[in-house]
Formats: structure tokens, sequence, C-alpha cells
């Protein structure tokens, strides 16, 4: 592998400057498949600057989504839900922001458009996985932690893409009530899914700082190494089986 070339990239979503961030390995030849990486609720951090280029790094494009505008975030979890709710509030223009991200990458010279995938963590989560039951022709989709209420109930053979789900078995911010739903609607779309759960795993296992920021804030979540790296090899397993 070369070396890896990230930066902010600006681009359009209605009227408002999305600023996202781009990790590429300039050295590889040709078209490549692409990742979008959706953020926590925290905004477009270094946490999510660093998945994009550990993807990078594997031979994929990896463009981190700026889904709340102008590069915004929030230190504090009373800033982060304002611009978390937001979004989730007015989804149609959480669609065109993440169809903004999804078009910079179609039209990308070093880009795969066939073999485009979507991750996402926490409120990422639940974006990739609106963006499955929606159908929009992604190769898959995963969720790390990921909220799974659902604004969209998918029709039979709606869902296009593949689906992981990467669950912390003691998620006390994600309902048993959520999850049960959530397999009943995939089972009932007959989407290609599935879930994994990881006994004793609290929200947020992925991210190396959760426990630290769950101290401070009162906050139910804790980093699990264990489940950090199952969960990402299931995703890798799964990008390598979408595009064989």
């Amino acid at each position: 592998m070369g070396t890896i070339t990230a930066e902010t990239i600006s681009y359009k979503a209605g009227d408002t400057t999305l600023r996202g961030y781009l990790a590429v390995d300039p050295a590889l030849p040709g078209r490549r498949p692409a990742i979008l990486v959706v953020h926590e609720f925290w905004g477009l951090d270094d946490y999510i600057r660093g998945r994009a280029r550990q993807l990078a790094e594997l031979g994929y494009l990896a463009l981190a989504v700026d889904m709340y505008g102008e590069g915004r975030g929030a230190t504090d979890p009373g800033g982060a839900s304002a611009l978390m709710m937001a979004v989730l509030q007015d989804m149609k223009t959480g669609e065109q922001r993440f169809t903004a991200a999804l078009d910079l990458l179609r039209g990308r010279t070093d880009v795969d458009s066939s073999r485009i995938a979507a991750i996402g963590y926490c409120f990422g989560g639940a974006m990739v996985l609106h963006q499955a039951r929606i159908g929009t022709p992604l190769a898959a989709v995963v969720s790390f932690h990921g909220s799974l209420g659902s604004f969209h109930q998918p029709q039979p053979g709606e869902v296009k893409a593949r689906v992981l789900v990467c669950h912390g078995g003691a998620d006390s911010l994600i309902p048993d009530s959520d999850v049960a739903a959530f397999e009943a609607e995939m089972k009932a779309a007959r989407a290609d899914y599935r879930l994994e759960t990881y006994p004793g795993v609290q929200h947020s296992f992925s991210n190396p700082e959760a426990s630290e920021v769950g101290a401070k804030f009162g906050l139910p979540v804790a980093y699990d190494a264990g489940a950090d790296a199952r969960s990402w090899a299931s995703m890798l397993a799964l990008l390598k089986d979408v595009f064989a």
C-alpha cells in the first residue's frame, strides 16, 4: 500500500455546504470499491476520520459523511442530541445529505460505482439502516451500535443492500423491543440481513474513548475491545463477499 491521502472535501446538498472527509490510497490503479462512513451523534470527529483512514489502508476509498452541515459537531451530549434530532425529525433532509455524498462517490473516476457500501456508528447506524430500508442501491450497510427504530417499513424486495447489525447485548439505549421489531421487519421485507449480538456489551463499544466519555457525562456507554474487533472483522468479511 502507498501513503494514504486524507482531506476535508466540500460538497452541497440543497443550499447546505457539507464538509466530508475523504481518505484514499492514490497509488492504487483503476477504480475501487468505496465506503460511506456515517458518524455518531457527536458529528464528524477524529474517531470517524480514523475509521475512514483504516478503510483506505485496506484499499477502499472512504468518505466520512457530514450529516449535520458545515462540519458541525458537539462535545457535550446536549449539543450532540440537538444536532442529531434536527436530522431525525427531518429525514428528507437526512436522505438528501446522504445522497449528496453517494453522488459524490459515483462521480469519481477512481470509484467503481457498482461497488459502494455504507457503514455507520450510533446515529450513523440508524442512518445507513434507513438507506437500506428505502431501497438505496448499496452493496451492503453495516450498523455498529446503531438505533434500530424504523422511519420506513420496507416492502418485500425493497431492501437491496446486504445488512449487518452489530449490537451490544447490554446496550440500554436500544430497547429489546426495538431489536425484536427490527428482526421482524427485515424478515417481512425478505431482506438479506444478519444481527450479531455481543453479550454483556454496552452502547458505543467500538469507540476507544467511549468509557471515558461515559464516565464524564454519566452515559451508559463503554468500549469493548473484543466486540470492536469482532464487529470490524464481520464487516470486512461482508465487504469482501459483496465486492467479490
